[in-house]
């Protein structure tokens, strides 16, 4: 059912109609909105001269001129995307739906942000020219970075993104930690599901946390950091943040790294998937581990469901085992009557996927069209 709009209603309000409610008629633009069919007319006018609105005849026509329905048009522009991860990362260009049109590798994210994002600038432009798709459709850009973000400030390291991206492609930039970029991304591929809890096991942990359909940051964009919760350890554990016995120090991808004959972390998958009997017993304890904080987690948010992301999830059983035997061990019965715990349903994409949500909720908000001449 399409949700109440105010009265007079803008463009935005009619985009928004179109694009999340469905309504694809100009008579029923009009009953929900109580316009004038003159003032709905005007409006679906701006909106289909902006690329935004579609028309096509519904194949109802009895005789005569066929009626026409309204739909978005998602190929009315792109918006530039990437996530980059503590060792890796993804460069995308994708529709105003959020739909991967081309994607590439991208620079590793250990680069210092003043020299990555040049980088990123110029591998966009390069997508772009390479894919045959003219800069000019750029309408917003997306950015999620391996660090705890500023998000009000828009810094990433004390680094400002928007204006050499604006000074390339002359859109807005926006800015988020790449957990809560793949969280975003999970919450798409979790249609209904408003109370989400995104936790990844990679080189590091870190989590995002979707409740009452809305990401949360916290006060200053630092929400989310349970790779940092001290967990019980025999032995003393540092970790990269200064304190000790963090679960992040004791369960992360170089903690594990550490304690196998692995390389690196497709390796330590690898053997797990081989049925490695350490590498299983390994990360079957690293589950568990993670798990006593996600139990917490679970207590606190009461998510519907908690999906797992990252290099160690997916293929690795073992890890998942550990982790759910221990959530619902020390998690409230309540709290986990419903509570399913699950791989990611976008993988690596989740990410870039969740980078082009970030981007669209901003440039396509009602407030956004309606500041757009």
């Amino acid at each position: 059912m399409p949700r109440p709009v105010t009265r007079p209603s803008t463009v935005g309000d009619i985009l928004r109609l179109i694009r999340e409610d469905g309504v694809a008629t100009r008579a029923d633009l009009g009953r929900i909105t109580g316009l004038s069919r003159p003032a709905v007319a005007s409006r679906v006018a701006s909106l289909i001269a902006r690329g935004l609105v579609a028309e096509h005849p519904d194949g109802t026509s009895t005789g005569g001129r066929p009626p026409m329905r309204l739909a978005f048009n998602a190929a009315g522009g792109t918006v530039l995307v990437a996530n980059l991860g503590q060792s890796r990362g993804q460069l995308a260009v994708c529709d105003l739906a959020g739909k991967i049109l081309v994607r590439t590798d991208g620079p590793p994210a250990e680069v210092s942000p003043g020299k990555t994002l040049p980088r990123l600038l110029d591998q966009w432009t390069s997508l772009l020219s390479a894919s045959g798709i003219d800069a000019s459709t750029v309408r917003g850009v997306g950015l999620g970075v391996p660090d705890a973000v500023e998000h009000v400030a828009g810094r990433w390291d004390a680094v400002e993104i928007g204006a050499p991206i604006s000074a390339r492609f002359g859109v807005p930039a926006y800015l988020d930690n790449e957990v809560n970029a793949a969280a975003l991304g999970e919450h798409q591929a979790h249609p209904g599901v408003d109370d989400l809890l995104f936790v990844k096991v990679s080189t590091g942990i870190g989590a995002g946390v979707i409740a009452g359909g809305r990401i949360q940051r916290g006060a200053l964009g630092a929400a989310g950091e349970i790779g940092h919760v001290p967990v019980p350890s025999p032995d003393e554990a540092p970790c990269r943040c200064g304190n000790v016995n963090c679960v992040e120090a004791i369960a992360g991808g170089t903690a594990l790294l550490a304690r196998s004959p692995a390389d690196d972390l497709p390796g330590l998958a690898a053997l797990a998937r081989a049925g490695d009997p350490a590498t299983v017993a390994l990360l079957r304890d690293a589950g568990r581990r993670i798990g006593e904080v996600v139990a917490t987690a679970v207590n606190l948010l009461n998510p519907s469901v908690v999906v797992l992301g990252g290099d160690l999830v997916g293929a690795d059983e073992p890890l998942i085992a550990g982790l759910r035997e221990v959530v619902y061990q020390r998690s409230t019965a309540l709290a986990t009557r419903n509570l399913r715990i699950e791989p990611s349903r976008l993988g690596e994409q989740a990410g870039l996927t969740g980078c082009a949500a970030m981007v669209l909720d901003h440039i396509l908000s009602p407030a956004a069209i309606d500041a757009t001449p």
